[in-house]
């Protein structure tokens, strides 16, 4: 089967979007299909194309940014080209491009399936007032010459105001989840690097450095779990420097995480690549994904920490406490409540017994390949009908 994925952005940028995708797709290899990734070049510096694992990928040209997304004039000279070539079109929704590809998808005879990641609610502001609506209208719009849609979860499908337009079309599947074995020596090396055995209990959040993400909700928690545990730090993966459209919200945030820096209490890792990550993980008491809004609909960290034994808290909002429910890992706190979450951080440090969950029964229920063949029966089915 010749499968077209099309999304804003692709590898190296970091998103638990392009995360997914990349499992995705390089699953789709491993099974004997052949496949296309057809996005934006958002870095100058990147190829054109270039093959990584088996996956080729295409990236069009960028005039110009808008918000957090791209103007490609292109894009859609390409998307007509590799629309006729492949056999099935799979779009990452949200995406600014995705009606023009799915209406291709419809003229050729193709079918298009969206994978609905989540609503979008950008800051305040008219101009993001804007955006979102032109936004909303576009996927609106993909949603309807779509012939099928995939979301993570029912629950966050149920208090989607997008995914409840399309009910009938509309399928839960698990995102994939995959996590590299660390060395022993890596693992212990990261223990003695950033003292986790003598600063402890370590709280991890990983994630990118936005607003939607409630790092400030953290940061007010942490008063309450110091209280009790005096020894906490809190280390944080992912980009937290120069992230598109958020510099504000991080210098807003910048002089409260600094004190926190200089005690001892917070710690910034970078962006890793998964090897690394992998080493972080067992080195975690808890993670934390206190997440404000249905921009975030899952929390893909949550599963990569429960492989690791390490149970999570997320917020209540729906999709996102949906691993925690699932696999009893863990405890939710109410949205947006400092109080809450350390709450519900501290009942997790104080009696970790109770947060073991069935680790094999989650490697199986994430594993790459079975996503994948959830996706080729689909893929199947739809290419029947057509």
């Amino acid at each position: 089967m010749k499968i077209l994925t099309v999304l804003t952005y692709y590898r190296p940028h970091t998103s638990g979007l392009t995360i997914y995708a990349e499992r995705l797709a390089r699953a789709f290899v491993k099974r004997g299909h052949q496949v296309t990734v057809m996005t934006n070049q958002y870095d100058p510096s990147l190829p054109r194309e270039e093959t990584m694992d088996g996956v080729k990928v295409v990236r069009v040209p960028v005039m110009a940014r808008v918000s957090k997304g791209v103007l490609a004039p292109t894009f859609g000279f390409v998307a007509t080209k590799l629309v006729w070539q492949h056999d099935v079109v799979q779009l990452h929704l949200p995406q600014f491009d995705a009606p023009g590809v799915a209406f291709r998808a419809r003229l050729f005879g193709k079918p298009a399936v969206l994978t609905y990641h989540c609503d979008v609610q950008l800051p305040l502001g008219w101009f993001n007032r804007v955006v979102n609506f032109v936004l909303d209208f576009q996927n609106n719009m993909a949603g309807r010459l779509a012939n099928h849609i995939i979301t993570y979860t029912q629950d966050y499908a149920d208090h989607s105001p997008y995914l409840s337009r399309y009910a009938s079309k509309l399928t839960p599947i698990l995102p994939p989840v995959e996590m590299p074995v660390p060395a022993p020596q890596a693992v212990s090396a990261f223990a003695e690097r950033h003292r986790t055995k003598e600063r402890k209990p370590v709280i991890g959040m990983i994630t990118r450095f936005a607003s939607e993400k409630g790092v400030e909700i953290l940061l007010d928690a942490l008063p309450a779990i110091l209280k009790k545990y005096p020894n906490a730090q809190v280390l944080y993966a992912g980009q937290h420097e120069n992230v598109m459209g958020e510099q504000a919200y991080f210098n807003r945030l910048a002089p409260q995480i600094r004190e926190y820096e200089v005690s001892g209490h917070w710690m910034f890792l970078g962006n890793l690549d998964p090897l690394q990550l992998a080493a972080v993980y067992p080195n975690l008491d808890v993670i934390t994904v206190p997440s404000l809004n249905s921009t975030e609909a899952f929390g893909l960290v949550q599963i990569e920490a429960m492989k690791n034994g390490v149970p999570s808290v997320p917020s209540a909002l729906p999709g996102v406490r949906q691993p925690v429910k699932m696999h009893g890992m863990g405890e939710v706190s109410e949205i947006g409540n400092a109080e809450s979450l350390a709450s519900a951080i501290l009942k997790v440090l104080d009696h970790p017994e109770n947060y073991r969950g069935d680790i094999e029964a989650i490697n199986t229920a994430y594993n790459p390949d079975s996503i994948a063949q959830e996706y080729e029966k689909l893929f199947a089915k739809l290419m029947r009908n057509k």
